[in-house]
């Protein structure tokens, strides 16, 4: 009987040799000469995204078909080799690409199971499979696996072949690597991944989707504690190790913004310039592009923009929960309704999503998207206790189911807040050169993806008086210049009322000039524009500041700001007081390079006192950047000296009815400007102002930019006089060409019509033969123009 046993045994030990024989013979003689050439793995170009960073290297965004980081062998932690290792093949640097007894073991399951469910596949054959072959599970794949398997290892050493799997393999979440893994898993670099984070990444190569921390974390941490229990086994790591690391509780990167800095905006940006060039090969071929961005002013700009609309939208009232749900009474089924809800709500970025439970005036109870639950009460409740009050009504009021909001404030507790509707935009650029250092281009890119850094023409208000000051001391004008503050009123034309410019404040009578724009005082303005002339001031703002000629239209509300302009090119215009007097080109990619590391293209900006062409006299930066600081120190500007420096200068600017605030400043090194307003123009408020609005915002990044800079005092050039403790161009002294006054006579009214004839042109064949509409032309955006040219300029507009 043991005899018939083991000749049985031996036959079938004969036959399956045969058959393995015979299959390997097939393989060499039909399968091998099919094979793929090994080109693809032994010169490795896999698909590369484009990659966007910052000056100083940080990487802010990436657009591509697959998100992938190189990274040399070397380079990556022990942990997370080990943990792959441990996981997906512990044989790796034992077998010739083929682990016989894996597959034996595979081959021995499927037999038992019915089907091809064991891989077997070693990550010699995931190269092979994950480069040239398909995923499906057959035994014809499988051969193939196993061949091209051969020809790698005869081909590359296992370092090679390992690095190649560690840069290769799919990991979710569009992720290839697990450099990319850990930055979208994680928010991390590879290099800093904790022992319990690495064994997280190691489970996902056998299913992606089905072990996602992000997606199905119970299933991943279960993987993670085996891949952990494997380590420990395999003497990867200690039982002190092992402990630890299954104690961690791993924080993983919820969907969003998967950077170390917000730069939506920017990133488009540089998309678009990118594919302007080289069309969808950005995608793929791996070009990195350089910013001029400094990653921690662009921190600090969103967090000012993020902080400053906040602010503003407390300020109007709580409009109400997004939704309110029904909630079931069964545990079970309330528990999927809040998170149907949440799922359907999405965190924007600290102002997260949560679903209320239980809600009275005294005490809110609500559940996040983590199942942590938050109470809020006492001073929490401030902002929503109209809500909250037993006669609210829909939609305004909060009872259980409201989805509502919550932030952290600046001491980390939850506070109740809403996504707000108004838009913010701020931009910084370096005067010297025109580098843009920061730029948010809205309150959030996904709620909105219009830039309004660079696409909004917007009204400036009175940020855009200094430029016609700046017209007016090349007239003989000077800050001691004495201007009445008195009514004025012009014609307009028959059939229609009278002009009449006002203040909120009554006339103030004769002022000096440098008073006047400290003030912002409109009536002043529209004097001084009426005496140099509005086409002269239109040539010379748009020829010396780069204003768009037909966006700067040529009559007295021009004074006031009625023309149009982006923040971009408001913040250039202003450059050129900072830097003494030059024309600079902002501009954003500093450099271009392939994935090689070759240079494509440099930026070759223009540079003040270098290459730059002058714009106005140093002795006009000089005297108009006096007069901004005084605005900044003693005007509506005033806020900034919470800065505790002398070397800042910036003008507000709210536009009729508040539609827009604005603040426009800068230091001898940092240009900024802010704006705040609707898409779709609307009052902001009649009590806000510039200065409420904009100002805030432009303190805050300005406080955190300028940190550590000392204060900067400029060198008085060449043609200006200290005469009395006032600044004079030396040609124009009292005297000597110096206007002492405008407007201060017995008869205001009249001396104000003075200059009615050149602001109609009556009389003149090169006027138009009505007058013109108060308001400036539209634009093609969809920005609502004022039917009356007044511009409210009080508290800092």
């Amino acid at each position: 009987m043991q005899r018939r046993i083991l000749l049985i045994l031996g036959g079938l030990f004969l036959a399956g040799a045969l058959i393995v024989a015979l299959l390997g013979a097939y393989a060499v003689i039909f399968m091998k000469p099919r094979l793929p050439p090994l080109d693809a793995i032994i010169d490795y170009q896999p698909k590369m995204p484009l990659r966007i960073y910052s000056a100083d290297h940080v990487l802010m965004g990436e657009f591509g078909e697959e998100k992938r980081s190189l990274v040399k062998l070397a380079d990556i932690p022990a942990d997370m080799k080990n943990a792959v290792l441990a996981i997906e093949d512990a044989r790796f640097y034992q077998h010739g690409g083929v682990d016989y007894f894996g597959i034996a073991r595979a081959v021995f399951s499927d037999l038992l199971h019915g089907g091809a469910k064991q891989g077997a596949s070693t990550i010699t054959m995931q190269v092979a499979r994950n480069v040239f072959l398909s995923s499906e599970k057959t035994y014809s794949r499988k051969i193939y696996e196993m061949l091209l398997a051969s020809e790698i290892e005869s081909a590359l050493t296992k370092d090679q072949i390992l690095e190649v799997y560690m840069n290769q393999i799919y990991l979710g979440q569009r992720a290839f690597g697990f450099a990319a893994a850990a930055r979208v898993y994680f928010g991390k670099e590879l290099k800093d991944i904790t022992l319990a984070q690495a064994a997280m990444l190691a489970g996902l190569p056998k299913a992606p989707s089905a072990y996602n921390p992000v997606i199905n974390p119970k299933r991943a941490q279960i993987r993670q504690q085996y891949i952990l229990k494997r380590m420990l086994e395999l003497e990867f790591i200690t039982q002190a190790q092992y402990d630890q690391a299954i104690k961690e509780d791993i924080k993983v990167k919820q969907p969003g913004n998967q950077y170390g800095v917000h730069a939506e905006y920017i990133n488009e940006m540089v998309r678009l310039m990118m594919y302007a060039q080289y069309k969808d090969d950005i995608y793929t071929r791996g070009i990195n592009v350089t910013t001029t961005i400094d990653a921690a002013d662009q921190r600090a700009a969103y967090l000012a923009v993020r902080n400053g609309v906040m602010d503003y939208d407390r300020r109007h009232g709580y409009r109400g929960p997004e939704k309110t749900i029904k909630l079931p009474k069964d545990e079970d089924d309330r528990s999927d309704a809040i998170d149907d809800a949440l799922d359907t709500y999405a965190d924007n970025d600290d102002i997260v999503a949560a679903v209320v439970t239980e809600a009275d005036p005294k005490h809110i109870t609500a559940v996040m998207r983590d199942d942590s639950v938050v109470t809020l009460n006492g001073e929490a409740l401030r902002f929503v206790a109209a809500a909250l009050s037993p006669k609210a009504a829909a939609p305004v009021r909060i009872e259980p189911g409201a989805v509502i909001r919550l932030r952290r404030d600046a001491k980390q507790n939850w506070q109740i807040v809403q996504l707000p509707q108004v838009e913010a935009t701020l931009v910084a650029l370096k005067p010297q050169d025109g580098a843009i250092l920061s730029l948010v281009g809205g309150f959030d890119f996904v709620q909105n993806k219009f830039n309004h850094v660079t696409q909004a023409w917007r009204q400036p208000g009175s940020t855009f008086k200094p430029f016609i000051y700046s017209a007016a001391l090349e007239k003989g004008f000077g800050p001691a210049s004495i201007v009445n503050d008195a009514p004025v009123s012009y014609p307009a034309g028959p059939g229609q009322d009278n002009w009449e410019p006002k203040d909120d404040d009554p006339p103030a009578g004769p002022m000096p000039l440098r008073t006047a724009l400290q003030k912002s005082v409109n009536l002043v303005s529209i004097r001084l524009l009426d005496n140099i002339g509005v086409q002269y001031a239109q040539q010379f703002v748009t020829q010396h500041f780069g204003f768009d000629v037909d966006k700067t239209p040529p009559y007295l509300p021009l004074a006031l700001g009625a023309g149009q302009t982006t923040p971009l090119q408001l913040a250039a215009a202003y450059s050129v007081f900072a830097n003494g007097g030059y024309t600079i080109n902002p501009y954003l990619i500093s450099e271009v390079t392939d994935a090689h590391g070759k240079v494509l293209s440099q930026a070759q900006p223009l540079i003040a006192e270098q290459n730059a062409p002058r714009a106005i006299d140093a002795r006009n930066s000089y005297v108009m950047t006096s007069l901004l600081q005084s605005v900044a120190q003693r005007g509506t500007g005033a806020r900034t000296n919470i800065l505790k420096r002398t070397d800042l200068a910036g003008k507000t600017g709210t536009t009729n009815d508040a539609f827009d605030g604005w603040f426009a400043g800068f230091q001898h090194n940092l240009v900024s400007v802010v704006w705040m307003g609707y898409d779709q123009p609307k009052s902001l408020g009649t009590k806000e102002f510039g200065a409420q609005l904009a100002l805030p915002i432009w303190v805050e990044y300005m406080g955190a930019a300028l940190k550590g800079v000392p204060n900067y005092t400029a060198p008085a050039p060449d043609g200006v006089q200290n005469i009395g403790g006032e600044l004079y161009f030396d040609n124009f002294t009292p005297g000597n060409g110096f206007v002492a006054s405008l407007g201060v006579t017995d008869n205001p009214v009249s001396d104000a019509l003075s200059g009615v004839a050149e602001f109609f042109g009556f009389g003149k064949s090169d006027k138009p033969d009505s007058p013109p509409s108060s308001s400036p032309p539209s634009s093609s955006t969809s920005v609502t123009q004022p039917k009356s040219p007044r511009l409210i300029d009080q508290y800092g507009h």
